[in-house]
């Protein structure tokens, strides 16, 4: 089930009102609902009474404050062709003329600093990976990652290849129901990402999320269980394709509707403040990862929780996948202004663009956002711009993409430029890498035979995280339904 799903009590709307000093009405849209609802009904929920906190500041800065910290010229980005020669963008393998929206664009360099402003280099603003390798040694040390990363890596994204390209094969055999859609060609991002997260770290995802969650370390067997429905799954058969969830791992789930989980995102994040900032848990460096597409990002609430991100410096990444299709619509056709990351300096944050299917560049950036989160410099949004090799979903034709731009992207693959890559510089031989293809092969085969052995759900699960009561009579201090109480119908004879 969806996070989403669960409902914010109104009754205690009064008392946040009264409890949070503001001179401005509480107004509660959809997504602060939902980002309320979060913090009180998740498994990440707080103490029963803890300390009063307002979020909001005692002093609000002026307009002319405001405009001067985050000055747009502080976030100019310069032209960069994604398409650059090898000795600057290790992972390309040689194509013609991208039509990449980044084809014009540089890559925004983000600041160490702890001030949010992001300062300029003096002179060109280069890419993250070009800056690295301009920081080491002309030897073996200029390389962007070790063996043991690199294989890391590989291995990751070869999960999530075989595991998405099996579940294709069970979907068409009947295995699976509903719509699946396939992260096949999007891999660079969430190996480059989630692999960099701790363990308490948390991932918000979209309808697209079975290879999310592997990446955050959810077993094949579980995930696949979860797709045939059975009681095995990660959420014992009753959330499917679109709706992977593990406490155990803190993946707050995949969401079925655009921008759904955006704000359970930002409401974690805040969690994360509040336990480290008023509950004085020094420690709680926890960061959130939400992940969605460039179709989300003409949606209110992306928008709402850029701005509440933003404004009490969150520990958030917003991860924009974007494939440059929402469903069969155009990116270019359906958005205003194309480049997604600008929005991010419009609300007072870093806004990145990044080749998403160079896992190299896509981890740079990544430990440079996951960075400043964990410091407590705010959130960051990043762009990565990146194309699936599959329909919008297997239910999906995909007739309306044009063979020829398929082609071009196919040639892009992440995986075998990260391949080439590691061949190349002596990080990995081919028996190395075939042994990863084989075990990975291994893997998937052995969960799709332990999904298959599964039993499904009894009946009497169906009600299950539903609702709170389903007989609608309560719940005793003892955990059972009070209507099973003996003395629960007592002086209710005459009624």
């Amino acid at each position: 089930m969806s996070l989403s799903h669960h409902h914010l009590n109104t009754n205690i709307l009064p008392t946040l009102s009264a409890t949070i000093p503001t001179p401005f009405p509480l107004v509660f849209s959809a997504p602060i609902v939902s980002f309320l609802s979060f913090i009180f009904y998740s498994p990440l929920s707080l103490p029963s009474s803890p300390p009063i906190f307002s979020p909001f500041p005692s002093s609000l800065p002026t307009r002319k404050k405001m405009a001067t910290a985050f000055s747009p010229s502080k976030f100019a980005a310069q032209p960069f062709p994604l398409n650059t020669t090898s000795q600057n963008n290790p992972l390309t393998i040689p194509t013609t003329a991208s039509p990449f929206l980044g084809s014009t664009r540089k890559l925004i360099r983000l600041s160490s600093s702890s001030n949010l402003n992001i300062r300029r280099r003096s002179g060109t603003v280069v890419a993250v990976s070009d800056v690295v390798k301009e920081n080491k040694s002309k030897s073996t040390l200029n390389l962007l990652i070790t063996k043991e990363e690199g294989l890391e890596l590989y291995e990751d994204m070869v999960l999530g290849r075989a595991f998405e390209d099996m579940c294709a094969q069970m979907y068409y055999r009947g295995k699976m129901f509903g719509f699946v859609h396939l992260y096949n060609g999007q891999e660079a991002i969430s190996t480059g990402f989630i692999k960099l997260l701790k363990q308490q770290d948390s991932v918000v995802s979209t309808y697209r999320d079975h290879v999310h969650a592997l990446s955050k370390g959810v077993s094949a067997r579980a995930v696949m269980s979860e797709l045939f429905g059975k009681t095995t799954g990660c959420c014992r058969g009753q959330g499917g394709s679109m709706h992977m969830f593990s406490r155990e791992h803190n993946v707050l789930g995949g969401f079925a509707f655009i921008g759904e989980g955006i704000p359970v995102a930002t409401g974690a994040a805040f969690t994360s403040k509040y336990k480290r900032e008023v509950l004085k848990e020094a420690d709680c460096d926890h960061v959130t990862l939400a992940f969605f597409g460039d179709g989300t990002c003409n949606n209110g609430q992306f928008f709402e929780c850029l701005n509440m991100a933003a404004l009490w410096k969150l520990p958030i990444v917003f991860v924009v996948e974007n494939n440059l299709w929402a469903i069969g619509m155009s990116h270019l056709r359906a958005t205003s202004d194309p480049q997604i990351y600008k929005k991010g300096p419009a609300f007072g944050m870093p806004g990145v663009h990044v080749n998403g299917m160079d896992v190299l560049k896509v981890r740079e950036v990544a430990k440079e956002a996951i960075g400043r989160a964990r410091r407590g410099e705010g959130p960051t949004l990043v762009e990565c711009e990146t194309y699936r090799f599959r329909g919008h979903s297997l239910a999906d034709p995909d007739e309306l993409r044009d063979p020829a731009e398929k082609a071009h992207y196919a040639a892009r693959d992440p995986i075998t430029a990260l391949k080439k890559y590691l061949i190349e510089n002596s990080l990995a031989s081919e028996a190395d890498l075939k042994a990863i293809d084989k075990k990975i092969d291994e893997v998937v085969e052995e969960a799709v035979e332990f999904a298959d052995e599964s039993p499904v759900p009894p009946r009497s699960q169906l009600l299950e995280n539903v609702f709170a009561d389903p007989k609608g009579f309560g719940i005793g201090p003892d955990g059972q339904y009070r209507c099973e109480d003996p003395k629960f119908t007592e002086g209710t004879a005459q009624v």
